[in-house]
């Protein structure tokens, strides 16, 4: 029998998903996460699910891991001190980046330039040079090369990178100074750009191959201590981690090249997104992940996440692909308050975290935050995680009530202001991955999970017009469930500067067969059988002249039909979408890139019990909660006794073990036959799930 274990480590809790494949039964687990080494609260939380499953550690097959170790290694500053070996005349490259300044036209006189991740005086320029067509027109000087890498050592550089110019077209001098380095530098990792990103513009595969450095060991001694402690439980299984991209790679690639991993935390949410929709038969999502400190939001359109070509983490942009994600710093957590030289509400970015946490946690904390005004209100009652957790709900008024004190209002109408505030960002945040992208929200779903995520999706659909609001089967561990149902991915890409009038499909398609060879045995090498993998490709292409391009899938049908000029008439269609206007511009190729995915693991979807459409055996107590200027009856129900088909009339709270969803006045929430939760406004409630 085999099961899969989904492990999310989130700043406040790490969750756990137990899986068993063969019929379905899951087991769910939240234990605080150790932020000072994450695989301490990994592996408590692993004996306690496997006890709580009645099966052993060395019974899961596949131990599946989304982490924000690479993460965190950049947005603290954490990462290794790199060594960058680069081609003569170009010392600066890092400096001297894209010359682009974040913000308005004065915005050069106060943004403060980020410190590069290969500080100028461990960078250093070595002899030889290949051409743009990748030939050798200087010869390597390896006696300089060595004293160049002798140089990085007595500077006790913790990792080293190799970009050389061109290295894309040919590696071969890359490869030789990394042979240098083994030789010079034992024991220091060292990242190669023309296996990084094998791709143009050598400041972006430089960048990207410097943040790989950067991470790698940390992230390496990471994964390797979890694997350790999980081998040392028996556990035998495949350990993989997830990719910013939504996929999984083995935890030995993953120590070979974590920029994959920057965005792996958000992506687990995306994927148990896909999941939970695959079931409900919806294509159009926008998904909203509300934690203690920030919210992720992303789009999937027609059952596809949209990815993106880069990777952004504080100030660091890499060229690697990931899910298209934005994070705005509106938490559960999110501290209100009212500066004294604008007297005006303010919540957020500042959280409260897990120590002390909001005021009604009990725990020491005062400050007001987003989860004491909905306490105060009455959409999250006093018994949370089936009653082992009681909430603090005087000491969640005393701290709004500095609030409604500093505005000089009414604490319930200080209270909703709050609220309303963290909805309005969470709703700016979706914007920007649906308006701003040329998508139309009210053609979407929007699926709230994460611990906050179902109390603020009902408001949010509001504001956007996206119905129906969707509270997923145990929505506080959706990610970890992401984690424990994807499958296997790789990419490569190679770059291919051509004008149209000058390509062939027959170039095109024998660069494509050799790159789908090099991505099956990638992922055979990972476990994957061959008749299971499928590949898809892309083209980037842009006008000429252009500075940047848009990715335009492709098939290998298509390019065997003539199929160039198809894709040049799709992208004037695609680039009139994203910008609204077409050029007069002869079609010019970038990059080609091919992707290999594992087959999508059939997981049977437990059906709940049909019900009569009565939710009042699932009825806990009736309640108050203040909507529309006053407090209004209400009423609390257990979701684990709704039964299929279910309506429940707003206001009212629904309340889990992981998390609590509020259904507000005028909506309607009806049950599906999984036990995912629909909610609609009462004028536009679909017909039974």
């Amino acid at each position: 029998m085999g099961y899969r274990l989904g492990v999310d480590v989130g700043g406040t809790f790490t969750d756990l998903l137990l899986l068993n494949e063969a019929t379905g039964d899951f087991w769910r687990h939240k234990t605080p996460s150790t932020p000072h080494d994450s695989s301490v609260g990994v592996m408590t939380g692993v004996n306690a699910v496997c006890e709580k499953a009645g099966v052993k550690p060395s019974d899961v097959d596949v131990f599946l891991h989304g982490t924000t170790v690479a993460t965190n290694a950049v947005l603290e500053g954490k990462g290794a001190r790199v060594g960058l070996v680069t081609t003569e005349g170009y010392h600066q490259v890092m400096q001297i980046a894209r010359s682009l300044v974040p913000g308005g036209l004065a915005a050069w006189i106060i943004w403060p330039k980020p410190e590069p991740l290969a500080k100028l005086e461990d960078t250093v320029e070595i002899k030889g040079r290949i051409d743009a067509a990748g030939k050798e027109i200087r010869p390597l000087d390896e006696a300089d090369a060595r004293a160049q890498l002798t140089k990085l050592k007595e500077q006790g550089v913790e990792a080293v990178t190799i970009a050389l110019m061109n290295a894309y077209l040919n590696g071969s001098h890359e490869r030789r100074v990394a042979e240098l380095a083994a030789e010079i530098l034992p024991g220091v990792l060292v990242s190669l750009s023309h296996e990084v990103l094998p791709e143009m513009q050598e400041y972006e595969r430089t960048l990207t191959t410097v943040a790989n450095a950067s991470v790698r060991p940390v992230v390496s001694k990471y994964v390797k201590n979890l694997r350790d402690k999980l081998r040392g439980l028996d556990m035998q299984g495949r350990i993989a981690l997830l990719r910013s991209d939504g996929g999984l790679m083995s935890s030995e690639k993953s120590e070979e090249h974590p920029v994959s991993l920057l965005m792996s935390g958000p992506a687990g949410g995306v994927t148990g997104a896909l999941w939970v929709a695959r079931n409900s038969g919806l294509k159009n999502i926008l998904t909203l992940d509300v934690g203690g400190t920030s919210t992720d939001v992303a789009l999937i359109e027609n059952g596809e996440p949209r990815r993106v070509r880069t990777t952004d983490v504080g100030h660091l942009t890499v060229r690697a692909s990931s899910l298209d994600v934005k994070t705005v710093g509106a938490g559960g957590g999110s501290i209100a308050k009212v500066p004294e030289l604008t007297r005006a509400l303010r919540v957020g970015p500042e959280s409260a975290g897990a120590a002390p946490g909001p005021a009604a946690y009990g725990k020491g904390g005062t400050a007001p935050t987003v989860t004491d005004a909905n306490v105060v209100l009455g959409y999250l009652p006093e018994d949370l995680l089936g009653g082992a957790f009681k909430l603090d709900r005087e000491a969640a008024r005393t701290a709004v009530q500095t609030i409604a004190d500093a505005l000089g209002i009414d604490l319930y109408e200080a209270a909703r202001g709050i609220i309303d505030i963290v909805n309005e960002n969470m709703f700016g945040a979706l914007r920007m991955i649906s308006v701003q992208q040329g998508y139309d929200p009210r053609d979407f779903a929007l699926m709230g999970f994460g611990g906050a995520g179902p109390l603020h999706v009902n408001a949010v659909a509001k504001l956007m017009g996206s119905w129906p609001a969707v509270s997923p089967v145990s929505p506080g561990v959706l990610c970890a469930l992401g984690d424990a149902t994807t499958r296997m991915r790789t990419e490569t890409a190679r770059s291919y500067s051509k004008r149209i009038s000058a390509a062939t499909e027959t170039e095109v398609l024998s660069f494509f067969n050799e790159m789908d060879a090099q991505i099956r045995a990638t992922l055979k090498a990972d476990g994957v059988a061959d008749a299971e993998i499928e590949t898809s490709f892309e083209i980037d292409i842009r006008y000429h002249g252009q500075a940047f391009e848009v990715p335009m899938v492709v098939t290998l049908d298509m390019l065997n039909a003539g199929g160039l000029a198809r894709l040049a008439a799709a992208f004037d269609e695609e680039h009139r979408r994203l910008f609204t206007f077409n050029m007069d511009a002869e079609h010019e190729f970038v990059n080609l890139r091919a992707v290999a995915v594992g087959k999508v693991q059939e997981i049977p979807t437990l059906e709940i019990e049909k019900g009569d459409g009565d939710p009042s055996r699932a009825k806990i107590r009736d309640h108050e909660v203040w909507a529309d200027g006053g407090m209004k009856p209400a009423a609390i129900y257990d979701r684990s006794k709704l039964r299929a088909g279910d309506r429940i009339p707003g206001p009212a709270i629904i309340t889990e073990m992981d998390s609590t969803t509020l259904v507000l006045p005028d909506c309607e929430a009806v049950v599906d036959v999984y036990g995912v939760i629909l909610i609609n406004p009462t004028s536009n409630v679909l017909g039974e799930a």
